[in-house]
């Protein structure tokens, strides 16, 4: 136990416990999703599952993306610093550890209905197998979109016994900001990547990477607009929509010239639109 202990530091760096993004871009949208479904605030016990859930799988998926990646990892400069690149921990430790997290957020399924289990089952699948479908894709962002939007369809289930137009909608509209934001994400390893030979969406999109970004907003800020028509939206959701569209545009400053420091700082700051977007949301039904 007492050895297990002092790997604890180890685990926390393997499952990215110090860096909270990852899982703020989840949780994000999915508590957009739950507040829309319920109409206002949802109950507490699904507000626990979907943000224990979030966590707990966020932590399990990097755990299993740094064993299927560690022979890459350490030969890209963003990377190599990761415990399994650095041979800290083991392939099979950190599945081990990845296997841990994914049991422990097993426990929250019986607070589930039928219908969100189903969606969560076919999300878990996803969420295994993105790290290998990197291997195949040429633009690997799109699998991703799907993994990291599944928590939408799934919390209208959660609520509704059932996903709605507008919960389908809003499936898509997330799966387009989840493409700008890990293009940018991308980006800063696009040089690596090439003498690696690894796909991603930088490198697919080309020169036309930034045009690509922003067209991927565009779609995203569309679709919100029309998500709020069809739930009768008020001021607060638009004043959001508002200020991410405005932080969109201040991306664009950050990622135009293509250097690595302002494509990451363009990444992790997408952590505001998901905020703006949430908060939006919540506060429009607070005021109704």
């Amino acid at each position: 136990m007492s050895s297990i202990a002092a790997r604890l530091p180890l685990y926390a760096s393997l499952t990215r416990f110090d860096k909270p993004i990852g899982t703020l871009l989840l949780l994000w949208p999915t508590l957009t999703a739950l507040w829309i479904a319920a109409d206002g605030v949802p109950v507490a016990v699904l507000l626990a599952v979907f943000a224990a859930g979030t966590f707990l799988m966020r932590s399990a998926g990097c755990a299993v993306n740094d064993a299927a990646d560690a022979r890459y990892d350490a030969h890209v400069e963003r990377t190599a610093d990761r415990v399994v690149a650095r041979g800290l921990v083991s392939r099979r430790e950190a599945l081990a550890v990845a296997i841990v997290l994914a049991l422990s957020a097993a426990l929250l399924l019986p607070l589930l209905n039928a219908a969100a289990l189903k969606l969560a089952f076919v999300a878990v699948a996803i969420a295994a197998t993105y790290p290998f479908a990197k291997r195949v894709f040429s633009v690997p962002q799109l699998y991703l979109a799907v993994a990291f939007s599944f928590g939408v369809p799934m919390a209208f289930a959660a609520v509704l016994g059932s996903v709605p137009t507008v919960g389908w909608l809003l499936f898509i509209a997330n799966a387009f900001w989840v493409v700008a934001y890990d293009t940018e994400y991308a980006m800063v390893d696009r040089n690596d990547d090439l003498r690696l030979g690894i796909r991603s969406s930088a490198i697919f999109f080309g020169r036309f990477d930034v045009a690509a970004v922003m067209v991927c907003y565009g779609a995203f800020l569309l679709l919100l607009l029309i998500i709020g028509s069809l739930f009768d939206a008020r001021g607060p959701f638009y004043a959001g929509c508002t200020s991410a569209a405005g932080l969109a545009v201040y991306h664009f400053f950050l990622i135009r010239g293509r250097s690595r420091d302002g494509c990451l700082k363009a990444f992790r700051h997408n952590n505001w639109i998901g905020l703006v977007v949430f908060a939006g949301t919540a506060l429009d039904y607070a005021v109704r």
